[in-house]
């Protein structure tokens, strides 16, 4: 597996981590006066966000490198 495969996939798997703790965080933060809960949650979220757009232009930048 090639560096390029091996980081899409990391970001893959982190994208996915991030999303998933952040539902975590929302759905444990239900309850009242649980704001921390709800701001890690959305933090979490906004990484996912961050995670995606840096897939993105790393595929945009390495267009031309193989995955072998």
């Amino acid at each position: 597996m090639s560096l390029k495969a091996f980081h899409i996939v990391f970001i893959g798997a982190s994208t996915l981590l991030s999303f998933g703790v952040g539902v975590w965080a929302f759905v444990t933060g239900a309850e009242p006066g649980q704001s921390a809960d709800r701001i890690f949650g959305a933090l979490a979220f906004l990484v996912g966000i961050t995670l995606i757009v840096y897939g993105v232009r790393f595929l945009r930048k390495l267009r031309n490198v193989g995955f072998l």
